[in-house]
């Protein structure tokens, strides 16, 4: 079966760290391009983070500095380190396997003092 599991939202304070995991299993190739999402509820989902086939990376200007892509490819996992983390971070965020068009089902992250 195949799936995209996230793991790793809460709640933290603003300035606080969080590491989203996104593990894929199944026939999900690993090392292929795979990218972040977020959505808030009532708004459009929004663009995070990408990487591509080749290990090209891009960022959403809101998150630039703050947030970090990677994947270890052995373990078919994507990461996302999220640091300086601001209340309009709130959001339900989702991994997204290009190649296959799955998706996770998302993890909650809350930014709240």
């Amino acid at each position: 079966q195949v799936q995209l599991v996230e793991s790793g939202g809460g709640l933290v304070q603003p300035g606080g760290s969080l590491r989203l995991s996104c593990a894929a299993s199944g026939s999900l190739s690993s090392g292929k391009a795979m990218g972040w999402y977020r959505q808030v509820p009532g708004k459009r989902r929004e663009f995070v983070a990408s990487i591509n086939a080749n290990g090209d990376i891009a960022y959403a200007d809101s998150v630039k500095g703050r947030f970090t892509i990677s994947r270890d490819i052995p373990k078919n996992t994507l990461y996302l380190q999220m640091n300086s983390l601001k209340p309009e971070d709130t959001a339900v965020y989702s991994c997204a396997h290009y190649e296959s068009g799955y998706w996770g089902q998302g993890t909650q992250v809350t930014v709240s003092s």
